[in-house]
């Protein structure tokens, strides 16, 4: 493997993070008391998670983070439509999110699930007045804002 080959997937993962956030941020800020800078953190993340070696896993991994985070996107928000946050009812969240992954026969979307339950819900112990629906919606939208930026970037990118 060459030096230039080394260097091409950080360069790629920098590249994606960056300009994720920066989407992401732009997106959330449309949404006044939404906390933008989690909007871009999120959407970042994303674009990590999802850059990839080749086309294939990336594709892979695209659609791990996009249902996974439904999933427990879907999970928090209800929790926080009946309660309000706290680590016990987070904890219950993730478990009633993995029970879900099983059902539904993707358990491996599970972690990523769990970690989007995560996000809305210290999400929303940052500001109790978030609606919570809303608040589950945008970080879908952002885990699928730093999606499609990886790949975009892994399917644009010259080998």
């Amino acid at each position: 493997m060459t030096r230039a080959e080394h260097l091409r997937i950080p360069a790629q993962i920098a590249v994606a993070a960056l300009v994720a956030y920066l989407l992401g941020f732009w997106f959330t800020s449309l949404f006044p008391g939404y906390l933008p800078k989690i909007g871009g953190l999120w959407s970042a993340i994303s674009a990590i998670v999802v850059t990839q070696v080749s086309r294939q896993e990336a594709r892979s991994s695209a659609s791990l983070r996009v249902l996974g985070s439904a999933i427990g996107a879907v999970t928090s928000a209800v929790y926080l439509s009946l309660l309000p946050f706290h680590p016990l009812g987070m904890a219950l969240a993730i478990f009633a999110t993995g029970v879900i992954c099983t059902a539904l026969n993707v358990p491996s979307h599970g972690r990523l699930a769990a970690i989007t339950v995560i996000v809305v819900m210290v999400t929303a112990s940052l500001d109790p007045a978030l609606n919570p629906l809303l608040n589950a919606l945008l970080r879908f939208v952002e885990s699928c804002i730093g999606t499609a930026v990886a790949l975009f970037g892994v399917v644009l990118w010259r080998r």
